[in-house]
């Protein structure tokens, strides 16, 4: 587990499914992402591919709730997805976030995100990526203010999109 200041971070859990599921299939959510809410069984899937991404990784995404109230506020993490993209990401750690509509605004994803990074640092990772659509500026806002910058666009599901790079701080 992670805290931050108003953030928990934590593995998660079968009982996350109802929230989890609910923001993934909220189109604002999404918009960026795919453009297409999860069904309830993608949703699903994605809850055992965090799980799992931990057994086989050693790092994957973990589930952010406010410490206030215990409210979901989303996922962030890291994975190797093996995405389909050109050219390819290869083995390098991929960092990922989303969070539910209600969280959107509030800071609460650049800082959980860098409770992640901060949590990849200690464990030795020298370098991050993240992709996202170049009409994302949100995203692309919290991504430079963790230290990302931009190193160029990759063809993902045949469109452009931006990937970006972190260098770990020695």
């Amino acid at each position: 587990m992670i805290e931050t200041e108003r953030l928990r971070l934590s593995l998660h859990q079968a009982t996350d499914f109802d929230d989890l599921r609910e923001m993934w299939g909220d189109p604002n959510v999404v918009r960026y992402i795919s453009g297409v809410p999860s069904s309830e069984q993608e949703s699903w899937f994605r809850l055992l591919r965090y799980r799992g991404l931990w057994d086989l990784l050693g790092y994957g995404y973990w589930c952010v709730r406010s410490k206030a109230d215990g409210r979901y506020v989303g996922d962030v993490g890291f994975a190797d997805l093996k995405r389909l993209i050109e050219p390819p990401l290869g083995a390098v750690p991929e960092a990922g976030w989303v969070l539910a509509s209600w969280a959107h605004g509030r800071g609460f994803a650049t800082e959980a995100l860098r409770a992640a990074l901060a949590w990849m640092d200690g464990r030795g990772v020298d370098r991050t990526v993240c992709i996202m659509a170049s009409e994302n500026d949100t995203s692309r806002r919290v991504a430079e203010k963790c230290g990302y910058s931009l190193k160029g666009n990759v063809s993902f599901r045949d469109r452009p999109t931006l990937l970006l790079q972190r260098e770990r701080k020695r």
